[in-house]
């Protein structure tokens, strides 16, 4: 995969993807990371790429046409058709399952915008997809995009050591994920729970997954109204309210 990044701050991106997983998908062939200051395609002597918003108002909004000829000259070089995502306030909302189907493609663009935003025209004739973390404002789209590049490339085969990992991740399967233990068995008087130390894997199994329901159904139970509960998931819900 490709995820290229449009920034007026390119800067910011150094650390995330020089450390941890992504330093080590990228060293190792899986992804590839570009980030370019738009700046450097504004058609104007100072480089300006924001002007005031027609119509008065506060604050200044980004010009169409560094964000389009940068688009355009990123389409030029790949041999894919690129997903163009825009990170807005308005967007929708960041989901795992967006992250997953991001993972998909072959080639992504993050637009990080600024100021009050960006002409229309970038958001009507340019992007496949407007996306937002949640419900607040940033300074910038730059956090968004590291979300984002974070999220996908965790997904990508070969990158995590145990693929498992991605599967069983919270929200991979429309549930939090269950409660994690490791040694010691003994820690401050609170101990593993023994069903953990039986070795018996069907009975963990059926463990991890009722305690994954029960996770969602007390934290997040908006997530249960979008997936379809099994008989025994039900049955357990019922037990669930009992113990209230």
């Amino acid at each position: 995969m490709r995820i290229d990044v449009l920034s007026l701050f390119p800067e910011m991106f150094t650390g995330v993807f020089g450390s941890s997983i992504l330093k080590h998908a990228k060293e190792a062939g899986h992804v590839t990371f570009e980030v370019t200051d738009f700046r450097q395609y504004a058609d104007n002597k100072h480089k300006k790429v924001d002007d005031y918003p027609y119509g008065g108002g506060a604050g200044m909004v980004l010009r169409a046409q560094p964000i389009f000829d940068a688009v355009e000259d990123l389409q030029q070089k790949s041999s894919n058709k690129p997903r163009i995502v825009m990170l807005c306030p308005q967007g929708e909302r960041y989901t795992q399952k967006k992250a997953e189907e991001f993972a998909m493609e072959e080639h992504l663009i993050l637009l990080c915008g600024h100021y009050e935003g960006y002409d229309e025209r970038v958001r009507q004739y340019l992007v496949t997809d407007e996306v937002s973390l949640g419900d607040y404002v940033l300074t910038g789209g730059e956090l968004g995009a590291m979300v984002i590049a974070d999220s996908v490339t965790r997904l990508l085969p070969g990158v995590l050591g145990n693929e498992e990992s991605a599967v069983t991740d919270s929200y991979s399967n429309g549930l939090l994920e269950h409660p994690h233990y490791t040694r010691p068995v003994e820690f401050r008087g609170m101990s593993v729970p023994n069903i953990l130390l039986s070795g018996h894997h069907a009975n963990i199994d059926e463990w991890r997954q009722r305690e994954s329901l029960k996770r969602t159904w007390e934290r997040r139970p908006d997530l249960l109204k979008e997936k379809k509960l099994s008989e025994k998931e039900q049955l357990w819900i019922a037990d669930f309210r009992k113990e209230e």
